[in-house]
């Protein structure tokens, strides 16, 4: 009986009408819509600088990039990241250049390593920089670039450029490019510290 009540009683021999807009009209109304918020509230780009630094450790108890898979080929190629290898990685980024300074976010993603010469690194990157803390803590940029080659070692003044290609958060639609330079690197384990410098342009 209580359901009785709730429920619209049928009227005999009455037909009830809807009325009804058909589809293209719909998809009309809402892409003017569209156009007319866009036109009101034209986006504004915005430009972003960071500056960190970036440690990918290979070697040792507790690693952060692990060799997940490798070419037959290249099993007695004598590197640190020898040809055809793939890596992932979980990289800590600081804010200062040691690795025991305070942490600001991790790298996380996968590279190829691509050099055939054992003294020279260059590699297909592509990674997610998140943030977790700061004043951008929950957002990310992505990037995904051939790392140029490089020796094992470089020297103090050898600058690397990336592509930056989307990002999330604060740096949605986001594009630019990173500068890699190292403040240490070890030949011999192919751990590595860099200094990374940031543009990037987002909405």
């Amino acid at each position: 009986m209580a359901m009785a009540a709730i429920l619209p009683s049928a009227t005999p021999n009455k037909v009830r009408s809807y009325s009804s807009t058909p589809l293209h009209h719909i998809l009309s109304s809402s892409r003017n819509h569209r156009r007319a918020i866009t036109s009101a509230c034209p986006r504004v780009e915005k430009m972003t600088r960071l500056r960190f630094f970036y440690h990918d450790i290979p070697s040792g108890k507790n690693p952060t990039t692990f060799l997940i898979a490798q070419a037959n080929i290249t099993q007695d190629f004598f590197s640190p990241s020898p040809y055809g290898s793939l890596y992932s990685m979980d990289d800590p980024l600081t804010l200062e250049p040691e690795r025991t300074s305070k942490m600001v976010g991790n790298a996380q993603g996968l590279y190829l390593a691509l050099s055939r010469d054992p003294t020279k690194f260059t590699a297909v990157f592509y990674a997610d920089f998140a943030f977790t803390s700061g004043k951008f803590k929950g957002s990310s940029f992505s990037l995904f670039s051939r790392y140029p080659l490089t020796d094992f070692v470089p020297g103090p003044g050898v600058i690397r450029e990336m592509a930056i290609v989307g990002g999330t958060g604060a740096f949605r639609m986001a594009t630019g490019f990173a500068l890699f330079w190292a403040t240490s690197s070890n030949a011999k384990t192919g751990d590595a510290s860099l200094e990374v410098d940031v543009t990037l342009y987002h909405y």
